[in-house]
């Protein structure tokens, strides 16, 4: 009769460290880093940064004891290097209801969904149509319900009240949509302390275990316009968490080099870092970009491969920095949730789960980041599910190695009720909660149907279920109420 071993013996002993087997991607060496710090820290220097709003450049100008040219300050190494210095490593986000959901800066990458979309794409039958109030209500509910989304970013831009309240009504829907953390962009900068204002209204103190993070861009190249300078003064000063990102479209608004296009968003990065240090010594803030590549034939903007490679170099950068990043999600690509989105959204969600995490809160738009599709959302959130697995990797140690199991089972035999097979059969694997694992036969009695079919199937009927928080109408009436002092 076979004889099994003891529990030690034939193995080799393995350290505690070793035990957590881990994928890791690194682009910088510290070397390359310190490069790339300091070409960031020459265009600051010498080419400057373009202030466009008259109050904080004087702002400026008062605290740095120097005189603006044309509107272009610059910035000494050594005032950027105490900004890296003063601004908090991590940012404690909550949501509305006070509870800790994560800290923005730790090793966990987040997500959110959005943003800022002129069309909703039907599901069904994937017409764009202009979006409305209604559809900011299905989308905020839709990310609400999903639960690897973590903030829901501004959807779109509402279209069927008067322009001049756009987004009032915008972010009122997204407060009484959700509880989760917001992430807050407002397109017209004199109405963003009224959306700050109406918030405080609905929910109270803002700073005070923060939801809402507003969302700012520069223009490239090195320009912080008026409205960007404005709106990041007001939230600064009032103590909330900001995120100061860069959109770039390379060849057209930044390098057509990766290097050059580093950095110059890097140097962009660095200065509304500096600007918000000043403003208020230690106020949280997270930085990132969404680096594009511009096409002269099709005048069209898209994700490459080597934007993903930016979006991970910054991720480096920031934690070389100890700040924390928010990057890019590789939203806007493809015609719908279709091949050419899951190229993109795949790329970007596994090569991000691989560096130091942060936040990635724009998942879901399509067309060139023209419409919002529900279908991608969903779909990403599967994808997210995979890269979160995957980036976890597994145990490797005396008990999972289960050599006397191999042992007991010898050649030729089966593992179907081995000990460690009946304890983690149910969760030892992937299992999709969205598209079923059928064999040919069961694909075939089912009547063959495209997994897009069941994609379409299944966001419809999350978009029929997903639950409004229980003091929607309550906040929905009141909101309505103070947009009415406003109008």
């Amino acid at each position: 009769m076979h004889r099994r071993r003891s529990g030690d013996r034939g193995r080799r002993p393995v350290s505690a460290e070793l035990n957590n087997v881990l994928p890791r991607l690194t682009l910088l060496s510290e070397e390359q880093k310190s490069q790339v710090h300091h070409y960031a820290l020459t265009i600051l220097k010498h080419t400057g940064i373009r202030i466009d709003s008259p109050g904080v450049l004087r702002f400026l100008e008062g605290k740095l004891g120097t005189t603006a040219t044309d509107g272009v300050l610059r910035l000494p190494s050594a005032v950027v290097e105490e900004a890296i210095h003063t601004a908090p490593k991590t940012i404690d986000i909550f949501d509305r209801r006070g509870n800790h959901l994560f800290k923005l800066g730790d090793d966990s990458l987040r997500f959110g969904i959005g943003v800022t979309a002129l069309f909703y794409q039907d599901p069904l039958t994937d017409d764009p149509t202009p979006f409305t109030c209604r559809h900011m209500q299905d989308m905020v509910r839709l990310g609400s319900r999903l639960p690897h989304y973590d903030a829901i970013s501004t959807v779109g831009i509402v279209q069927d009240v008067p322009v001049e309240l756009t987004d009032l009504y915008a972010s009122l829907e997204m407060i009484a949509n959700t509880t989760k953390a917001l992430v807050l962009l407002v397109s017209d900068e004199y109405k963003f302390p009224a959306v700050l204002d109406m918030f405080e209204m609905l929910h109270g103190d803002l700073a005070d275990k923060p939801f809402v993070i507003p969302y700012f861009n520069p223009v490239s190249p090195l320009v912080v316009n008026e409205g960007t300078a404005d709106k990041l003064k007001a939230a600064v000063e009032r103590g909330l968490p900001v995120i100061y990102s860069n959109y770039s479209m390379a060849g057209a608004s930044t390098p057509m080099t990766p290097a050059g296009t580093l950095a110059l968003l890097l140097a962009e990065l660095l200065a509304g870092l500096t600007i918000s240090q000043l403003i208020r010594p230690g106020a949280p803030i997270s930085l990132g970009m969404l680096p594009v590549y511009f096409d002269m034939k099709t005048m069209t903007n898209f994700y490459d491969p080597q934007s993903l490679l930016i979006n991970i170099a910054c991720a480096e950068m920031m934690a070389h920095y100890g700040l924390p990043h928010t990057g890019t999600s590789g939203s806007g690509t493809g015609w719908g949730m279709d091949l050419l989105a899951a190229d993109t959204y795949w790329l970007n969600t596994l090569t991000y789960s691989m560096v130091k995490g942060g936040l990635a809160p724009f998942i879901g738009d399509t067309l060139g980041s023209k419409a919002i599709s529900p279908l991608t959302i969903v779909h990403v959130h599967e994808i997210i599910d995979q890269a979160r697995r995957f980036a976890a990797g597994f145990q490797l140690d005396n008990a999972h190695a289960v050599l006397d199991e191999i042992d007991e089972v010898r050649p030729g035999g089966h593992f179907l009720t081995v000990p460690s097979t009946l304890e983690r059969y149910k969760d030892g694997y992937y299992t999709s909660p969205l598209y079923p694992h059928w064999s040919m036969e069961a694909w075939q009695q089912e009547g063959q149907p495209a997994a897009e079919k069941i994609l379409r199937e299944q966001t419809a009927e999350l978009l029929r279920t997903a639950p409004a928080p229980d003091d929607h109408e309550e906040l929905l009436a009141r909101g309505k109420a103070f947009i009415q002092t406003v109008a």
